[in-house]
């Protein structure tokens, strides 16, 4: 084996598996980020650990291929709280940081805290790298873990809080594993018995409905997932995660349930008597907190990690494999049912139409200040046939849940999985995986507040997204909730703890020397959003709209709110 440095090592590792972007803050390992010089390996340096993280995992989500963030010691905690949204998602991240040395534990040295704990439960895989021979193993085995199965995050601690170990040189070999390279690393296939089981429990179903989950995405199998529910005639409820698995005028196409939700997939899973779940972990957003399916319902369930196979549900059939290959599987196996569902899919479409008619008035509103509906729909027409939205959590999750429409299988959405702001350092991380593609981030003006710095980053890089912030002054999503707190009406300073004053963030972009568009009255959104995707540039389109438009509660059968449903 060659003598070379860990540096070079770490360098010459990270061109073999692919990676084309790392997000770090400095400084760490700068000797490796030398190495990189001349090596087809972009290094953004970044305004905020946490910030990095959330690229990384953009980044992660689009590719499948692992996202790369990297801090120092003192940074780490940061980059930890930024893998939080990558865990509960399950994207393939891997973070790298820098760890206390023998010669510095327990004498108070400076910026010193032994944080390795804090890794345990947001990732797959907390590894201490405290000799430099261990790199190459450790490296490949981060990159495995990540890739391999439910993918997720991975830390690497290298020692020194600088990473300095790196610096030292050994008889070191940079073997990559292309394998590895992108997720998922393997595909499982299903036993033959269990494709049987399953679809027989199907065809006994009198109202059947698929869950597309995360997992679908994750594996690349919205085709399958597609042509399995068409071959059947079965109609289709997409998690928050899945939104984009099939087009939202697909037939059989009934929305998004939940807690995120538009209420015709809460009213079509409320009436299923049996319920398919695939790449789902049955969580308590997608099921609202396991109102639907219905206790008693019948639950099939396919996903690759055998952990999750009944666990929030009793299945009747359960079948362990790659969702790709697993409804390739079902798809070979199942025969034309002919017109077993055809009253059903009739039932669930007009749930659906119902739906729609109710809610057009909102959508096409003329009113200033503007609903978030009126945005959310000239965002869905504006959209270019290969786009990519990325949504905020909270209100914004909801809105684009409910309104937000995806008529091209070739576009694409991807959402936080709880923290707020994390939508547009996000939002740069896919534009790096998919630059040829249009990027959309939807956020309001509380989640933007939290890494508006990395406009500055965006500029830099040349990494041009396009930022629609829902401007209405205030986390407004707090209103119910201090409203509540208050006995049911506000008083006093209460405002305090939920609104903003106004502000430009148009003019604020240009401060960065990003572009700001400033909208404040609904005609005008059509023609900002045609420019800001012409203008090849970072773009915030600063849309002002009511403070007091609410997301809506999910629908549940009784017409109990989704806090009340937690109580029960």
């Amino acid at each position: 084996m060659p003598a070379m440095t860990g540096s070079r090592l770490f360098a010459e590792m990270m061109r073999g598996y692919g990676v084309t972007h790392i997000f770090f803050v400095p400084a760490f390992m700068l000797k490796s980020f030398a190495e990189m010089e001349d090596m087809p390996i972009a290094r953004l340096m970044v305004h905020g650990e946490k910030a990095a993280a959330y690229m990384a995992d953009g980044y992660a989500r689009v590719s499948g291929r692992p996202g790369v963030c990297m801090a120092q010691m003192i940074g780490a905690s940061n980059l930890a709280a930024g893998l939080r949204d990558a865990y509960m998602a399950g994207a393939p991240v891997i973070a790298v940081t820098g760890g206390p040395s023998p010669a510095s534990r327990y004498r108070h040295a400076y910026q010193e805290v032994d944080d390795i704990a804090q890794f345990d439960v947001v990732t797959r895989m907390n590894a201490v790298v405290d000799h430099v021979t261990r790199m190459p193993d450790l490296v490949r085995q981060a990159f495995r873990v990540a890739t391999s199965g439910a993918p997720g995050p991975v830390h690497l601690r290298m020692q020194g809080h600088l990473g300095q170990m790196t610096e030292q040189e050994a008889e070191l070999e940079p073997l990559a594993e292309p394998d590895y390279a992108r997720a998922p690393a393997h595909r499982p296939e299903p036993e033959a018995r269990r494709v049987a089981t399953a679809l027989a429990v199907i065809a006994a179903a009198k109202r059947p409905v698929i869950v597309a989950g995360g997992g679908v995405v994750r594996s690349r199998a919205q085709a399958e997932l597609v042509a399995f529910s068409e071959k059947l005639g079965i109609p289709v409820a997409t998690s928050l995660n899945a939104k984009a698995v099939l087009p939202d005028a697909h037939p059989l196409n009934v929305g998004v349930p939940g807690a995120y939700a538009r209420d015709c997939a809460n009213r079509v899973l409320a009436e299923a008597d049996l319920v398919f779940f695939v790449g789902s972990h049955t969580g308590g957003q997608v099921t609202n907190n396991w109102v639907f399916p219905r206790p008693g319902t019948t639950v099939v369930q396919l996903d690759i990690d055998p952990a999750e196979l009944g666990r929030n549900y009793p299945n009747t059939a359960s079948i362990l494999a790659d969702a790709k290959s697993g409804l390739a599987r079902l798809i070979a196996a199942a025969p034309s049912p002919g017109s077993a569902w055809v009253d059903w899919t009739r039932r669930a479409q007009a749930i659906v139409a119902e739906w729609r008619a109710a809610n057009a008035e909102m959508r096409d509103a003329e009113v200033v200040p503007m609903r978030p509906e009126r945005v959310c729909r000239d965002i869905s027409l504006a959209l270019p046939a290969s786009g990519i939205v990325v949504s905020d959590t909270g209100h914004a999750g909801i809105w684009t849940a409910r309104f937000i429409e995806l008529e091209q299988p070739t576009q694409g959405y991807f959402r936080a999985a709880g923290s707020l702001g994390w939508a547009f350092p996000a939002a740069l991380g896919v534009k790096c995986a998919a630059p040829g593609r249009p990027v959309v981030c939807f956020t309001g003006d509380g989640g933007f507040y939290y890494h508006i710095a990395e406009l500055e980053t965006a500029r830099r890089h040349g990494i041009n997204v396009v930022v629609v912030v829902n401007n209405n002054s205030a986390l407004n999503q707090e209103i119910r909730l201090n409203d509540a707190a208050y006995g049911g009406r506000q008083r006093g300073r209460a405002e305090e703890m939920w609104r903003f004053p106004e502000v430009d963030f148009a003019k604020i972009a240009e401060g960065f020397g990003c572009a700001g568009i400033r909208v404040e009255k609904p005609g005008e959104l059509a023609g900002a959003l045609g420019r800001a995707f012409s203008l090849d540039r970072p773009v915030v389109v600063d849309v002002v709209t009511d403070t007091y438009a609410i997301a809506p509660h999910p629908w549940t059968p009784t017409g109990r709110d989704f806090h009340s449903y937690q109580k029960t």
